[in-house]
């Protein structure tokens, strides 16, 4: 009976010491939180475990988050994989479609989306101070090159070409104005005003006339003289000479002539009015994107997640290395504090860690149990 006694109270002890470390094991794990002093000297084992080895927890799990988990290779199957592209396309859809059939302007949604006032205003700058660079650097860089380097060859192919035209339209005009009363008015004035600087000679040509007017005479033979060969091809030969000597002409003879503010204003009202992207940002979206509506759902979006996509896994291991995601996690795990993370481990593996405790009981009890047949024997 004392023997029987001996063992059981061998492997009750045994037990209780088994399951005792075993639970003091698992607290050592997380506490003490701090170092404990008694003086100058550090009680042995604390602070616990994962506290003292908080700083070096963190920098690990940063480098095998980095080296194993969200790794280049990995992302880059993520993104590429169909249902992430499939997913991506749906919800660009959704959100474009929404944006596009909405009765708000495009202006207002980009002030309340980027915070960009007066978006068109802004565009309007930019897009004077860009011509108006240009139109001075164009000017600096060719001052003395001579307009016909500057010029098109085809254009100026087509100028000569059409100098017959041009001959043409000149005398037909001068003709038509000549035969006109308005016309006819005003060469008469110009005949009497010549006559009259010509004092008596004049007065001469005046009295042999008598009262026939010298228009009458003179505007036929001005008619005539329109209608003459030789006449269209003096025009046609004097025109031709004007316009290799404008040729010839460098650039900064004829700056004088132009207005740069002028040309510039042109321009940016040009654009303004013929490029209809300006009038589009003040108009509803819904009334002008109707027509680029399906287009931009069924094309331009998917080229555009495909694009995305390629780029991003072309560059992907760069970024990650740019975004330093190990000192990221790093951070974030020294933030964390070590309550939060017992509390959490504890929470997981409560079940776990009673099954370790018990399984200790259980191995201390067999130990005792050992102990009391050897005692036994031995005794």
């Amino acid at each position: 009976m004392q023997t029987l006694i001996l063992i059981g109270f061998m492997v009750v002890i045994g037990a209780v010491i088994g399951g005792l470390t075993n639970s003091l094991a698992i607290k050592m794990l997380f506490r003490p939180y701090k170092e404990v002093k008694i003086g100058s000297w550090s009680v042995p084992f604390t602070p616990g475990l994962i506290p003292k080895r908080h700083d070096e927890l963190a920098s690990q799990l940063g480098k095998m988050v980095v080296d194993y988990l969200l790794t280049a290779e990995g992302l880059g199957k993520k993104l590429k994989s169909t249902h992430f592209t499939n997913g991506m396309i749906s919800w660009l859809q959704i959100e474009v479609k929404k944006m596009l059939t909405s009765n708000e302007s495009a202006a207002f949604l980009i002030e309340q989306c980027l915070g960009i006032k007066s978006p068109k205003q802004l565009l309007l700058t930019k897009t004077e101070t860009i011509v108006r660079q240009a139109y001075q650097q164009y000017f600096a860089a060719n001052k003395n090159v001579a307009l016909e380097q500057l010029l098109p060859e085809s254009l100026q192919k087509n100028v000569e070409a059409n100098l017959p035209n041009v001959t043409d339209y000149i005398l037909e005009r001068g003709h038509a104005f000549l035969q006109s009363p308005e016309g006819k008015e005003k060469v008469s004035v110009m005949i009497d005003r010549f006559l009259l600087t010509k004092g008596t000679v004049g007065n001469m040509v005046s009295m042999f006339l008598g009262n026939e007017r010298l228009v009458d005479k003179v505007q036929p033979e001005l008619l005539k003289f329109l209608k003459d060969q030789g006449t269209n091809e003096l025009l046609y030969n004097l025109l031709q000479q004007e316009w290799r000597k404008l040729k010839q002409k460098k650039l900064i003879e004829i700056e004088n002539y132009l207005n740069e503010e002028e040309i510039v204003s042109f321009i940016v009202r040009t654009v303004d009015t013929q490029i209809p992207f300006f009038e589009w940002l003040e108009q509803p979206m819904n009334q002008w994107s109707g027509a680029y509506e399906d287009y931009i759902e069924n094309n331009l979006i998917p080229k555009a997640v495909g694009v995305t996509v390629d780029l991003l896994t072309t560059h992907l291991e760069g970024l990650l290395e740019r975004f330093h995601l190990d000192d990221i996690v790093r951070e974030q795990v020294q933030a964390f504090s070590v309550e939060r993370l017992e509390e959490l481990v504890l929470t997981i593996s409560k079940r776990e860690f009673k099954m370790i405790t018990y399984l200790g009981a259980v191995l201390g009890g067999i130990i005792g149990l050992i102990q009391g047949f050897i005692v036994t024997i031995i005794g």
